[in-house]
């Protein structure tokens, strides 16, 4: 498991891919997550597909914190109405700063495993971008 070391100084904001997994016997989900992180907090968005009949794609928005190796948000679907919930994910990061492993929940309803992971290239030309705005 990661300690609080190298990942600690290395920033999460970047592109990275991930997948969702059900409780039951339903087909994962992939999905696109942009993470933007300035001192612990977190903000992002994330595109995926919204049914495998329909062709069409699913935006939510991400709002949440970092604290040392954990990383915590909340999704929340666009357009969804009433009758999606917000989804609560928490995971922990390795030590690379390239994958985050977790689980999601919907309060009261179900809740699944997820992972997310970004090259090692990208974090390194996140971290350029980074520095030369400064």
């Amino acid at each position: 498991m990661a300690g609080q070391g190298e990942e600690t100084s290395q920033n999460l904001t970047g592109v990275w891919n991930g997948r969702y997994f059900y409780p039951r016997e339903l087909a994962p989900v992939s999905f696109v997550a942009t993470l933007i992180e300035t001192a612990t907090s977190l903000t992002g968005a994330t595109h995926e597909p919204a049914g495998p009949a329909t062709g069409t794609v699913r935006y939510a928005t991400l709002q949440g914190q970092r604290d040392g190796n954990a990383v915590s948000f909340i999704k929340t679907y666009d357009n969804a109405g009433s009758n999606v919930d917000p989804i609560d994910y928490s995971g922990i990061l390795n030590g690379d700063a390239t994958e985050i492993v977790g689980t999601w929940r919907i309060l009261g309803s179900w809740s699944g495993k997820f992972l997310m992971i970004r090259s090692p290239g990208k974090v390194a030309s996140v971290a350029r971008k980074v520095a030369e705005r400064v």
